[in-house]
């Protein structure tokens, strides 16, 4: 680019995204005059998912403004907890969150996630046509147009990324609730009615039962009841919401 030079600095929290000789704080980018501050911030590698207000000389302007020569850029972090517009708050995984996908399940979360890789411009249209925040840790997908919204998973870590989506979007809480393979509603069944698909050992030593409503699978508290319970326990201790315990627990 050829044109009016600014000054610009990202938050702590967004430096990541930038190339190296940005991430020490304040520093030049010759614009071309006409693109907006929204596509500049970009093709510096932030997506517009993660960047929270724009300050030019120190007034709030929106991602549409065009930079002029000699102005200072602040681009501050999404602000949390984060207000999603429109449609109740439901989520999108891609691939690679199948984990975390699961961990919000357990804690009656919506929480669609896709198993197969079916390409960025398929994502974000599903993202678009059923009104779900895109989580993924490609920031190539949020860039795309199309998304309906969308949030960068910052860590690698599991039980660090759940922290990071329940602190950001506080979604209301319901354990126990949803089915962790499929997402869909759990309902109470009882032993006669779902007999035929547990093993003789688990049909002799448990007595309450949850089952999916659309894939059929059967839920009981089982050996891995300490930890999914430890997993609820610091959820609901920190971020809110009922802690309900119906017996039955994924298994």
């Amino acid at each position: 680019m050829n044109g009016p030079e600014i000054e610009i600095d990202f938050a702590p929290e967004l430096r990541l995204f930038v190339p190296t000789k940005r991430r020490q704080g304040r520093s030049a980018v010759v614009t071309d005059g006409v693109s907006t501050l929204g596509h500049v911030v970009e093709s510096l590698g932030v997506p517009l998912t993660e960047a929270g207000r724009l300050l030019a000389d120190g007034r709030e302007v929106p991602v549409s403004h065009v930079p002029t020569a000699g102005e200072t850029i602040e681009v501050r972090a999404v602000e949390r907890p984060q207000k999603v517009p429109g449609a109740p708050l439901r989520f999108l995984l891609d691939v690679h969150l199948g984990t975390l996908a699961r961990r919000l399940r357990l804690l009656g979360v919506d929480a669609a996630y896709e198993s197969e890789d079916i390409g960025d411009p398929a994502l974000a249209a599903l993202s678009a046509r059923e009104q779900r925040v895109m989580l993924s840790r490609d920031r190539g997908l949020l860039h795309r147009r199309e998304l309906w919204a969308g949030a960068y998973v910052y860590s690698h870590r599991t039980d660090e990324q759940l922290r990071d989506v329940l602190s950001r979007f506080t979604p209301a809480l319901a354990p126990w609730t949803r089915c962790t393979a499929c997402n869909a509603p759990l309902r109470d069944a009882d032993k006669e009615s779902v007999g035929d698909r547990l093993q003789h050992g688990t049909r002799s030593t448990y007595d309450v039962f949850a089952e999916c409503g659309s894939c059929e699978r059967v839920y009981w508290r089982g050996a891995h009841h300490a930890a999914l319970e430890a997993i609820v326990d610091e959820a609901v201790r920190e971020f809110g919401g009922p802690k309900t315990d119906p017996g039955a627990r994924p298994e």
